[in-house]
């Protein structure tokens, strides 16, 4: 399961945190805190759903 699990968070991760960083681009933040601030989060977020995709991939 957690090789599974580090596989997709790999992709996952990568996944939100660009989402994050587009939409501060979006919404006009272009330094550079705004955008490391929403890749953050965009890497903290993944490890859920990391988590709920792999439990409902191995059922």
């Amino acid at each position: 399961m957690l090789r599974l699990a580090s596989m997709l968070f790999s992709l996952i991760g990568t996944t939100l945190a660009g989402s994050g960083i587009v939409v501060a681009l979006v919404s006009g933040h272009d330094t550079l805190r705004p955008i490391l601030i929403a890749a953050a989060i965009g890497g903290i977020l993944a490890v859920p759903v990391t988590y709920a995709v792999t439990k409902r991939l191995m059922a």
